[in-house]
C-alpha cells in the first residue's frame, strides 16, 4: 500500500502564522496545559489549534497523552522554522517602523524668483524644519518661471512648486502661501525721482517709457499697469529692476525686492492712487500624486509656519 503524502505546503496565510505562535508558546510551556496561563486560552482550544496546524502541514507535530508532552522530530524542525519565521517577521515590522522614524529621499521645488527676501520666511523656516527632520533628505530647488514651474510639477520632474496664483490648472492643488505687496517705482536719475508728491498724478505716467511682465498678471497687476506705455518687457522681477534701475523705465516691484535699493536713495515708490497691488503665492502640487512621505512632511511644516 503506497505511504501518503501531503501536499506542498502553500502560501503561508496570517490564520497559520496565529497557530505557529500557538505552537511556538505551548512548546516553550512544556505542554498544552501549562500553556493556557501564557495564550489565555482553554487547553481545547488549544488542542484544536494544534490539531489543525497538524493538518494544515500534514505532519504529526508532537505526542500527547498519559506519557506527557513530546515533539516528534517533525515537530523539532517545525520549531526551530517557526521561530525563524517570527524573527523575520519582527525584524520587518521594526524595519517597516524604523521608516516612519527616519525621513529618507528627495524634494524637487520649483520657486519662482526673488522670494528669498519676503518677511515671512515660510519656504526657509519649513525647509529648515524638515532637514531637522529628516537629517538625510535631499533638496533640490530650481529657479523658473511660473509657467515651467507648473509644468514641472504636472510632469512630475518636480515634487512641489511655489508661484503666483494666477491661471492654474484643475489638475494643480493650490494651497495658500503668503502675498506679495507691490509698488511702481523710479530710479534716483528718473525725471520723477525728485519730483513732489503734491505734483504727482496718474496721467503722468502715460508720458514715460515703462517695463512690463512678459508673464501672467492676476487682475489687479494689469489694473495696476493699465497707466504705464509699456515699451520694455522683463521675464522676471529682477529683470525689472535692472531696467528700473537704468533710470530709463518706471517699472513695479515687490516691496521686498526694492527695500534695499530704497534704503539707499537708488529708487523712490511713486505713491499714486492705484499705483499698488497684491499677488497671492501658493504651493502647488499634483492633485493626482502617488505618497511621497518628503513632500507630506514639507507640506506639514509649511502648515506649521502659518
Amino acid at each position: 500500500m503506497a505511504e501518503h503524502v501531503a501536499p506542498p505546503l502553500g502560501r503561508v496565510s496570517d490564520f497559520e502564522v496565529r497557530l505557529i505562535r500557538v505552537f511556538k508558546a505551548v512548546v516553550e510551556c512544556g505542554g498544552f496545559t501549562a500553556a493556557e496561563g501564557e495564550l489565555g486560552i482553554s487547553r481545547s482550544a488549544i488542542s484544536l489549534h494544534m490539531s489543525d496546524l497538524e493538518k494544515r502541514l500534514g505532519l504529526r507535530l508532537c505526542q500527547r497523552g498519559r506519557g506527557g508532552f513530546a515533539l516528534t522530530e517533525e515537530g523539532r524542525q517545525v520549531y526551530r522554522a517557526g521561530l525563524t519565521l517570527l524573527a523575520s517577521l519582527e525584524t520587518f515590522r521594526t524595519e517597516v517602523n524604523g521608516l516612519h522614524r527616519t525621513l529618507r529621499g528627495e524634494l524637487n521645488i520649483g520657486i519662482t524668483d526673488n522670494l528669498v527676501s519676503l518677511p515671512q520666511m515660510r519656504i526657509t523656516h519649513a525647509l529648515a524644519a524638515l532637514k531637522a527632520k529628516g537629517p538625510e533628505v535631499v533638496v533640490n530647488i530650481h529657479m523658473e518661471a511660473p509657467d515651467s514651474i507648473a509644468q514641472g510639477v504636472l510632469d512630475a520632474r518636480l515634487h512641489i512648486g511655489v508661484v503666483p496664483e494666477v491661471n492654474l490648472l484643475a489638475s494643480l492643488e493650490a494651497r495658500p502661501l503668503y502675498d506679495e505687496a507691490s509698488r511702481l517705482y523710479c530710479a534716483d536719475t528718473h525725471p520723477l525721482y525728485a519730483a513732489p508728491d503734491a505734483d504727482l498724478t496718474t496721467e503722468q505716467l502715460a508720458g514715460f517709457e515703462a517695463v512690463i511682465p512678459g508673464y501672467p498678471l492676476p487682475e489687479a497687476a494689469r489694473a495696476a499697469h493699465a497707466p504705464l506705455t509699456g515699451t520694455a518687457t522683463a521675464s522676471d522681477r529682477e529683470g525689472a529692476a535692472f531696467m528700473i534701475l537704468t533710470g530709463a523705465y518706471l517699472g513695479y516691484l515687490p516691496d521686498h525686492l526694492a527695500a534695499h535699493w530704497v534704503a539707499a536713495g537708488r529708487l523712490r515708490e511713486l505713491d499714486l492712487p492705484g499705483c499698488r497691488f497684491s499677488t497671492p503665492f501658493v504651493t502647488i502640487t499634483r492633485r493626482d500624486r502617488r505618497p511621497h512621505r518628503v513632500l507630506e512632511a514639507f507640506l506639514d511644516e509649511l502648515a506649521n509656519q502659518s
